[in-house]
């Protein structure tokens, strides 16, 4: 078991259900110009491993990109801004240190611009907290849950007093790239269970119940990627597997060969089913 920990852990979580529906204000055009803010880690980064290196392998594909394109479908004024930090935790998402801002810290650096354009914010996105967990040894993961608990309510606390009673402000839990363990046969397949019910599961519980508790909607990627649907199978190109193994293997890099892979990026496909499901959070 723990020899397919360490496999796994290198290509670690460097990303990063009870979401609540939300009607942003604002979208029916009225104004001359409209902004969705997106806030958070690789993901909000659109990173691939298709990227430029020269720009952290950021695209212009990633699900802030696809959500606009949504949004935009009953509010064509709206522009994204779009401040997502490759390999950004909670931490330094306050203190700043990986990403340059002219504010500071990229959270200085979204109040900023909540506080200049908050009368036409239609809504706000945030992924943070897997980079939190460089590992998923016990010690990793108490520092983790530590660090999530300490900053996360801190974070939403302050893109809300920025933006206003308002503005929706919604959070994601994460994808489980450690299903793709599965693959690895009989000792991978019970790590891929563990991981889905030891350490990635409670992980998203604890991201639920604090943007939940900190007054966000959630939008549920673990459950858009079947996380936990060990029972239902599919076959896309490995023999019968399980949907939730299928699912991450579909939708993200960590199923693929070198030099690409593995990688645990979203890609394509599956930045769009991150959007889809902000977009079911904001009633869009």
């Amino acid at each position: 078991m723990r020899r397919i920990l360490a496999m796994l852990a290198a290509s670690a979580l460097l990303l990063t259900t009870a979401g609540s529906t939300l009607a942003a204000p604002g979208l029916s055009g009225e104004h001359a110009k409209l902004y969705y803010l997106s806030v958070g880690d690789s993901l909000a980064a659109g990173v691939q491993p298709i990227g430029d290196p020269a720009d952290l392998y950021r695209t212009d594909e990633g699900y802030a990109e696809q959500l606009l394109e949504i949004a935009q479908e009953s509010s064509p004024k709206l522009s994204l801004v779009k401040l997502g930090c490759p390999g950004e935790t909670t931490t330094t998402l306050i203190d700043g240190g990986i990403c340059e801002y002219p504010h500071g810290s990229q959270l200085d650096q979204a109040v900023a611009f909540l506080k200049a354009h908050s009368s036409f914010v239609a809504f706000i996105t945030i992924d943070i907290g897997a980079n939190d967990f460089p590992c998923f040894e016990p010690e990793c993961v108490t520092a983790g849950v530590g660090a999530l608990q300490a900053n996360l309510p801190r974070i939403i606390a302050a893109l809300r007093e920025a933006a206003g009673p308002d503005v929706p402000i919604v959070g994601m839990t994460i994808y489980n790239p450690f299903l793709a363990a599965w693959l690895l046969g009989p000792e991978g397949q019970a790590y891929a269970q563990f991981s889905a019910t030891s350490l990635v599961g409670p992980v998203n519980a604890l991201l639920t119940g604090l943007y939940l508790a900190s007054g966000a909607g959630v939008a549920d990627i673990e459950a858009a990627f079947s996380s936990n649907d060990f029972t239902t199978l599919a076959d896309i190109g490995f023999g019968p597997i399980p949907l939730n193994v299928a699912n991450i293997c579909m939708w993200t890099w960590v199923c693929a060969p070198a030099p690409l892979g593995p990688d645990n990026h979203a890609n394509a496909a599956g930045y769009g089913v991150i959007a889809r499901a902000f977009a079911d959070a904001l009633g869009l």
